[in-house]
């Protein structure tokens, strides 16, 4: 699968993350945590257009995942 950004450090475990304001929890593959945590950065940052290139990725490969976390 193709990720959405370029240069990502993708790790070798999945992880559990939660969603700060639900309190749900998803167990994400390594490419999905490394996509998690660049929309995350790419928000704190203020680069809209690399959120929205990464929440289509997300949408598109992980949709319930996508609706517990980042919805």
């Amino acid at each position: 699968m193709k990720l959405p950004y370029k240069g990502i450090t993708v790790g070798t475990e999945s992880e559990t993350i939660t969603n700060p304001f639900s309190g749900a929890s998803c167990l994400l593959s390594p490419e999905a945590v490394a996509v998690y945590d660049t929309i995350q950065g790419c928000e704190r940052f203020g680069d809209y257009k690399g959120l929205q290139k990464g929440l289509d990725w997300f949408r598109r490969h992980y949709p319930s995942e996508y609706m517990v976390l980042l919805d």
